[in-house]
């Protein structure tokens, strides 16, 4: 009797879990993919190119010498864990977006960066202001992704792929459909 009742309980959890994945909606976990990579791929495009950051592992070798290498830090481990550690903040600044042509829904940055000019003001019309809470959502979906493929973006990014979103979020995500349309414009 027992046996039996771990068995149930067993296969309730599992389809529990497995169908946890499926219920999620796929345009709020595929825009925050893209907005994770837009928001890192800015960030890394911030950084000086000759920064460099010495790896390795600082321990001496039979002959007195050191084996080191200095690597980019743009696209360094290290500043990508720091980069992965606050890009979930930023999503207040994007809003659910509605193409006028397709209507497909999707988020979008709506915000200027600090450092664009005037021209970066999207057109408001198209955007759909629902209060915190979709910023909100957009934040825990962010902070899901991040916690989840934490090893494929650092992974992707660090070697500097052209397709990240495409590998990323179509991919090893599995949240973006192929025939859904391409956001170049996050």
């Amino acid at each position: 009797m027992t046996s039996w009742i771990f068995q149930m309980t067993v296969m309730v959890l599992s389809t529990f879990i497995s169908s946890s994945h499926s219920k999620r909606d796929k345009v709020l976990y595929c825009s925050a993919c893209k907005a994770i990579l837009d928001e890192l791929n800015y960030s890394i495009s911030q950084v000086d190119p000759k920064k460099t950051i010495n790896v390795g592992s600082f321990r001496l070798n039979p002959d007195g010498t050191i084996t080191d290498k200095k690597v980019p830090f743009a696209r360094s481990e290290t500043h990508l864990s720091e980069l992965l550690d606050g890009v979930c903040n930023s999503m207040s600044d994007y809003a659910p977006y509605v193409d006028p042509d397709t209507q497909h829904r999707q988020y979008r940055r709506f915000a200027p960066r600090s450092s664009g000019s005037s021209e970066d003001f999207p057109d408001f019309k198209n955007f759909q202001f629902d209060g915190p809470e979709a910023s909100n959502n957009l934040k825990f979906a962010c902070e899901t992704l991040v916690e989840e493929l934490e090893d494929d973006i650092i992974s992707l990014l660090g070697q500097d792929e052209q397709n990240v979103h495409e590998e990323l979020c179509y991919r090893v995500s599995d949240y973006c459909e192929k025939n859904s349309q391409p956001n170049d414009e996050l």
